[in-house]
């Protein structure tokens, strides 16, 4: 049992370290805002806290990794100062589960992605009880209420927001363990998130990113729900492009983005939701992962490279100045030199402004896990990844530098990590523009900035001016450049 008193003079410090995508980002800024609410304090390291949350990915074999070499770190902590709580959450706890305290016994608390709610009340048992484990297997779907973006916020930044509008997935992509840690596909109630999105806005956000595993099916368990309900005036869908549409409505948002659709679910509905409404950003990320038809199939994705292109060419067409994202997955079980090579024909034809790629890793319990007799050769997939690396660099360099001269609008985002002197920015497009200002400007910031270099990851500007203030309390000086 744990020596904490919940009666400490000072209050208990907390620190949370995210791993893995937007949605644990989301989740993490949410049991912040649940510890803060309990009258807990952020604290600045390690050394400082009384509570350490790992909230945890497992989507890559190394998540594994990352999380038990973090624990093996934080032991010698521990055994300096037996009272630090140690807790881990997300979605390698729901995976891994009670495995996790008897790998590292000296855990205070594991708790999963269908439980987020209950952080406080199981930090307080634990400290009461001892070392404890909750993981539920799903979220009931009138609990929309206890989803991460009905929970109090602690944003990172004052002038963006995630908005949680679905949680699960149900599709059954063959190397993705998300299923089975995040469960069945739910969608909150249309007015709720536009209702959640209004009173962002009124307490000083401009920025919206809208969130789910596969955000072009929201609301097709709403519309099933009512139909078996025996509503016959529910609206089929495409509710998506709707919420799009209504977000980007909403006085004192300025930019809506959303991730991540899946391709074989990408309506021209949604393309023209986001060529009229002014406020919806001109990007799109549609991860590809293969350009092969037999590995697409092999994967389960329901869409062939033909199929991709022409989605991509629609949206192009329609959306001004669209800059286009993708994920792609290198060494998948079975991948040959040929179709690696259509890959990297598939890439160049698509011309992305950047991408995420990754090595196949294999996740227990997924289809592809068990495709042991069909795994590549490391040195094989090694040299893929950097061919295909040196083609995505490529296009980026080009569509970069095609931008140079013109004037864009960027959401300043702080100081450089690199260098102090410069501010980083945001262009409608998501790329990150570096650009030097003689003043400083207060993060959340609308300013244009004219582009007068180009790399293949970022931009390089000068400031032309500031065009809307800040309307949130962040402030973040920045030294002259």
């Amino acid at each position: 049992m744990s020596d904490v008193s919940d009666s400490a003079a000072e209050p208990r410090r907390f620190l949370i370290r995210t791993f893995g995508c937007q949605m644990n980002e989301h989740d993490s800024e949410r049991i912040a805002g649940l510890f803060a609410a309990d009258g807990m304090v952020e604290a600045t390291s390690q050394a400082d806290a009384d509570v350490i949350v790992l909230n945890t990915c497992c989507v890559r074999e190394n998540a594994d990794n990352k999380l038990y070499g973090t624990l093996g770190h934080l032991k010698s902590l521990k055994d300096e100062r037996p009272g630090l709580e140690i807790v881990v959450a997300g979605c390698l706890a729901q995976k891994d589960q009670h495995s996790i305290q008897e790998r590292a016994p000296y855990v205070d608390l594991v708790f999963g992605t269908h439980n987020v709610h209950r952080a406080v009340d199981l930090l307080h048992r634990a400290r009461q009880e001892g070392p404890l484990t909750e993981i539920l297997e799903a979220t009931v779907a009138e609990d929309t209420e206890l989803f991460p973006s009905a929970m109090p916020p602690r944003r990172e930044l004052g002038h963006a927001a995630w908005v949680t509008i679905q949680i699960g997935c149900d599709n059954s992509c063959a190397f993705c363990i998300v299923p089975a840690v995040r469960g069945e596909e739910i969608s909150r109630p249309f007015e709720r998130l536009v209702d959640e999105v209004r009173a962002l806005a009124a307490d000083g956000v401009t920025e919206v990113t809208l969130l789910g595993q596969n955000v072009n099916s929201y609301g097709r368990d709403l519309t099933l729900a009512a139909r078996q309900a025996g509503d016959s005036t529910v609206k089929v869908r495409p509710l998506f492009a709707d919420l799009l549409t209504a977000v980007g409505e909403v006085p004192g948002i300025r930019r809506v983005r959303y991730t991540s659709p899946h391709p074989k679910d990408l309506r021209p509905e949604t393309i023209a939701a986001m060529a009229q409404t002014p406020a919806v950003c001109e990007h799109l990320h549609l991860p590809l992962q293969s350009g092969s038809d037999r590995v697409l199939a092999a994967m389960h994705r329901g869409y062939t490279a033909e199929r991709y292109l022409e989605r991509v060419a629609r949206a192009r067409a329609e959306i001004e100045d669209l800059a286009l994202t993708t994920d792609l997955i290198v060494g998948f079980p079975g991948e040959t030199e040929a179709d690696f090579s259509e890959t990297l024909e598939v890439v160049a034809a698509a011309g992305y402004d950047s991408a995420y790629t990754f090595i196949y890793s294999p996740r227990p319990g997924t289809e592809a896990a068990e495709m042991v007799d069909q795994f590549v050769d490391p040195a094989v997939v090694a040299d893929r990844f950097d061919r295909l690396k040196t083609v995505v660099e490529r296009s980026a360099l080009q569509r970069h530098e095609a931008r140079i001269g013109r004037v864009e609008e960027v959401v300043v985002e702080g100081p450089s990590r690199k260098d102090p002197s410069v501010l980083t920015g945001r262009t409608r497009q998501n790329k990150l523009v570096h650009f030097a200002s003689t003043k400083p400007i207060r993060v959340g910031t609308y300013a244009d900035v004219e582009v007068t270099g180009a790399a293949p990851h970022f931009l390089r500007g000068q400031l032309v001016e500031v065009t809307a203030p800040a309307t949130h309390r962040t402030r973040i000086p920045v030294a002259a450049g």
